[in-house]
């Protein structure tokens, strides 16, 4: 019976072993033959796997994304209010900075690789753009299951939230974990999420959103 693996599970393996050797000697440091040796796989098979260092990367910065928006998106469930559900996702991202601090110290230095090495350009601003996407898609996972209607177009509170979680995270690599400081910068930016959605959606029970009711108009 065969043992080899599919090309995508290969493929997986292989960017696992590479967030894990990148965040721990660098970037610079690590080498396709080292990721291969982390991963227990000959260095054809890297190779039979990723045909450019660009695509390797790229690979890397979707991967350790996709770690995060996992777990926000199922903690996006409905809950109390429209409030609790927002801070909710926002708690859950937090969680996994705290648990993983290593991975999102790598997603900066790939950002600052790829803006400093000619032709990798086009990763750092796909990387950031993404970031945008991925807040585009959570709000819209919050219409489907709440039915609030923003103030404002998707898009722009989706980059917004992108900036605000991507300094946080930065704030919190570089000057260490305050619980309190992030907590209540967390709060605030839910509270201007909840604004955005209608003020009073906040505490609105999301049954009585479910089902037609509206937070009062501004006066």
């Amino acid at each position: 019976m065969s043992t080899r693996k599919p090309l995508a599970e290969r493929r997986r393996q292989l960017t696992e072993a590479a967030i894990r050797a990148m965040t721990r000697d660098g970037v610079s440091r690590t080498t396709t033959r080292s990721i291969a040796a982390e991963a227990g796989v000959s260095l054809s098979v890297f190779h039979y796997c990723f045909d450019s260092k660009q695509a390797l990367i790229e690979s890397v910065m979707t991967t350790i994304t996709d770690h995060y928006t996992v777990r926000v998106k199922e903690a996006l469930r409905p809950r109390g209010t429209f409030r609790e559900t927002v801070r909710a996702g926002f708690g859950a991202y937090w969680e996994h900075v705290y648990a993983h601090p290593g991975e999102h110290m790598l997603t900066y230095e790939l950002t600052q690789y790829a803006l400093r090495t000619p032709g990798f350009e086009p990763l750092a601003r796909r990387q950031y753009e993404r970031y945008a996407e991925i807040y585009e898609e959570l709000i819209d996972q919050l219409g489907e299951t709440v039915g609030v209607e923003l103030r404002v177009p998707a898009p722009v509170l989706a980059r917004y939230l992108a900036a605000v979680t991507d300094g946080l995270t930065l704030n919190f690599l570089v000057l260490g974990h305050d619980p309190a400081a992030a907590a209540a910068i967390l709060d605030m930016v839910t509270d201007q999420v909840a604004a955005l959605a209608g003020g009073e959606a906040a505490t609105v029970p999301l049954f009585a959103l479910a089902h037609g009711a509206h937070p009062p108009e501004p006066v």
